[in-house]
């Protein structure tokens, strides 16, 4: 079993956060749902991903199951123990399910979605000590209006558009 511990390294919280930022900008000139996420081992970037629902015609095809595939990918394990995610939005149930089973340490995301959120605003499945396997961190909040605002100028253009 491979473990990818976490190092401290110069980068903050902001930092990745901003790269998760790039990730969610990539969705929105697809027209996708701005959604970015980064998995940071060892204070290496070692996943990416952003929503790829609509090109994809795929309903698991959020930014946080692509980056966390791409960490198992590039890590060469499905256990990314040690590791970091970084998310625009609060998960919804399904990346929060996949975030337990990757055995993710600590989550960071920017903007809460009362609508869907599933660490901490409509449940909190990464903290349920009833699996087997709870996220160490949660800390959300970072960047939350540069996250929030990015979303609010995606959904009012589409309003816009569908009229």
């Amino acid at each position: 079993m491979k473990t990818n511990k976490q190092t401290t390294d110069n980068k903050t919280d902001e930092d990745y956060m901003r790269l998760a930022l790039v990730e969610a900008k990539k969705a929105l000139a697809l027209e996708e749902v701005p959604i970015g996420a980064v998995v940071v081992c060892a204070g290496e970037v070692v996943g990416k991903g952003y929503n790829l629902k609509e090109k994809d015609n795929d309903p698991t095809a959020h930014a946080e199951i692509i980056a966390l595939r791409d960490a198992a990918k590039n890590l060469s394990s499905w256990r990314l123990d040690g590791c970091q995610l970084y998310v625009t939005i609060e998960p919804c149930p399904m990346c929060a399910g996949a975030i337990i089973q990757a055995r993710i340490e600590r989550l960071i995301y920017g903007a809460d979605d009362p609508k869907a959120g599933a660490t901490g605003s409509l449940y909190n499945l990464v903290e349920d000590e009833r699996f087997n396997h709870q996220v160490a961190e949660v800390k959300g909040g970072v960047l939350a209006e540069e996250c929030r605002d990015l979303m609010k100028s995606f959904f009012s253009k589409l309003r816009k558009t569908n009229k």
